[in-house]
């Protein structure tokens, strides 16, 4: 297995600078990368959206990891489903037509486990990616990002452009997304019993009816196996990386409320959407092609993310 040194290699991290980004960039200086050769570009100042700053972005850069996305929870993706598609179909396609033309020596791209079909056979197998049409509310951000995965394999194909897609379960960690407007369902539910508990509160209203399963990967981990395929894979199949392990919603909010403390009474919104049925991940490939594994366990991560929070709330 060939390696891809870090140490002297100029890159490009779109993203970097949020949430899954910053551990990325961590990550990378971990492995070998230096800190001043990373490139992190902020959306006000570098909008991928537009072509030439796409070209500008990547200039010398050797290896570009695209995390950059529009995206959010269920509540996000009824109410803009079109500017989800757009962003998240227009940036890729972008940056990596404009790193081939670079001539950028790796690109890694990091999809979204939305992009598999509603009814997928757990777990889900990256063979199966194309076995059916994603769950409604969430199909336009997923279809997106996986054109793309078409993209890079017809890149490889025609001009032996060397790009991965791998593709993370639901994350979860410190500096996630709390904005209840756009946070996906651990930082959602953390919030809501926080506020519940400074209010006096005894209930909580949680979407759905809790039967929905779901897999949770902790940021750090996610980040590591998304460096070690930067490393280590070149293949144009897409990887999934996750834990391989899942937990009801009902199970999910039962935990949170018990590490948290909290005794009052769950409200469930059986008018709101569930979402997927189940989302659990099929992870030997990822294991077998470059060894990645999770190593935090669910519990501890909950207990650094709540931690964080309490810490950060205002």
């Amino acid at each position: 297995m060939t390696v891809l040194e870090l140490k002297h290699k100029r890159i490009l991290v779109t993203g970097g600078s949020g949430f899954l980004g910053r551990q990325v960039v961590n990550q990378l200086c971990e492995f070998g990368a230096q800190r001043e050769k990373i490139s992190v570009p902020r959306s006000r100042d570098c909008d991928l959206r537009v072509w030439e700053n796409s070209q500008q972005a990547v200039e010398q850069q050797d290896i570009i990891i695209h995390l950059a996305a529009h995206v959010g929870g269920i509540g996000l993706n009824r109410e803009k489903p079109a500017e989800l598609f757009y962003d998240n179909l227009i940036m890729g396609t972008h940056l990596i037509h404009a790193a081939h033309l670079a001539g950028v020596e790796k690109f890694v791209f990091v999809g979204t486990i939305c992009a598999y079909p509603k009814f997928t056979p757990v777990p889900f197998k990256e063979d199966d990616l194309w076995n059916g049409y994603p769950e409604e509310t969430n199909a336009p951000y997923g279809i997106a990002k996986k054109a793309l995965l078409v993209q890079l394999q017809a890149y490889r194909q025609q001009y032996a452009f060397n790009g991965i897609y791998l593709l993370p379960v639901n994350l979860y960690g410190p500096e996630d997304n709390f904005d209840p407007k756009s946070s996906h369902v651990i930082p959602a539910l953390i919030r809501k019993v926080h506020e519940a508990q400074v209010k006096g509160e005894k209930q909580i209203p949680v979407w759905g009816d809790g039967s929905p399963t779901r897999e949770f990967l902790y940021s750090v981990d996610a980040a590591r196996g998304i460096v070690m395929g930067a490393q280590l894979y070149d293949d144009d199949a897409p990887v999934n990386l996750g834990t391989g392990s899942e937990i009801s919603i009902r199970d999910l909010i039962h935990l949170i409320c018990e590490l948290m403390e909290f005794d009052g009474e769950i409200i469930w919104q059986t008018d709101q959407p569930n979402g997927q049925p189940r989302r659990c991940l099929d992870t030997e490939r990822a294991y077998k092609t470059f060894g990645f594994t999770a190593q935090v366990s669910f519990q501890e991560g909950l207990k650094h993310t709540i931690e964080w929070y309490r810490q950060n709330a205002t």
